[in-house]
């Protein structure tokens, strides 16, 4: 049984079509990764999916109920961005009050221990930071011990330290077969965390396999080399090349015939070239590439 199943789902807002015939199959046991720009629809996508809002037309499933009866049967967690904790409660505290709502939850030990909370346990919710108070939100999430566990944009906030120990903690929920779904602005997230990934542009799914799969599909190659303080002028004319970007000191070019941009740049550029890279593109160029003709449409 797929865990997650959207068949020609549509949903609009006013004059906008927040989401526009989108399919989905997502068997049940996968870490799957959700991306798209700012007005994708994947916010839209995962509030339908969680029943906190009903399609226009189409049909979504998870583990083979509607949405709301999924998450009315303790089959669905969720973290979301927004929610407020309660300030008089201890970590602890709160964690257990979310715990005790479920028939068969994760013993309460595990759920600190996968949200990196044990040593935070006594601390108040008022005292939390932005990437502490996630992690509480992600114990939350995973108290009931949910199939399917959605999180959106689930390591804001955080830094480096921290995401490194959520992800950790996600992975070991998941190693159980359930099923994971994140939505993230961090590719590396996605790159080094999801099984598969599933990019949205204008409320569709344009590309949708494992992140190597999703690389290939969009083609082409990089040339990466030191720019400095040089100009970027004109780089966007050169042979091959699709797209430029500037990374502090970085220039990456997305190239359709690496061999002739790397010889313009020597020969035609009039620029010095240092720590000259080809290689293949990587998830960022592929979503860049993904998702360009859909936003201009």
């Amino acid at each position: 049984m797929n865990a997650i199943t959207f068949s020609q789902v549509r949903k609009a807002y006013g004059g906008v079509q927040a989401v526009d015939g989108l399919d989905l199959a997502l068997p049940a046991g996968q870490s799957v990764a959700l991306l798209g720009p700012n007005g994708a629809g994947k916010s839209t996508s995962l509030g339908m999916l969680l029943g906190l809002a009903r399609p226009d037309s189409g049909t979504i499933g998870v583990f083979g109920h509607d949405p709301a009866e999924a998450v009315a049967r303790g089959l669905v967690g969720a973290m979301l961005q927004d929610g407020s904790l309660p300030e008089g409660l201890t970590v602890a505290e709160t964690v257990s009050f979310v715990h005790g709502l479920y028939p068969d939850p994760l013993p309460l030990a595990e759920v600190m221990e996968l949200a990196d909370l044990t040593a935070l346990a006594r601390r108040r919710a008022s005292r939390l930071s932005g990437g502490q108070a996630q992690r509480v939100r992600f114990a939350m999430a995973i108290a009931g011990a949910p199939r399917l566990l959605v999180l959106d944009e689930p390591t804001a906030a955080m830094d480096v330290e921290s995401r490194r120990a959520f992800w950790a903690g996600m992975r070991a929920y998941a190693r159980g077969g359930r099923t994971v779904l994140f939505a993230t602005h961090h590719l590396e997230e996605a790159d080094e965390n999801a099984d598969r990934v599933v990019v949205i542009a204008a409320g569709r799914a344009v590309a949708d396999g494992t992140p190597e799969e999703v690389k290939r599909a969009a083609g082409g190659r990089t040339v990466r080399f030191t720019l400095g303080d040089q100009p970027s002028a004109g780089l966007d004319l050169l042979p091959g090349v699709t797209g430029v970007r500037i990374e502090g000191a970085t220039a990456v070019l997305r190239t359709g015939d690496s061999d002739a941009t790397a010889e313009a740049l020597f020969t035609r550029s009039g620029l010095r070239i240092r720590d000259l890279e080809i290689g293949g593109a990587g998830l960022e160029e592929a979503f860049l590439s993904l998702t360009r003709p859909a936003e201009g449409a």
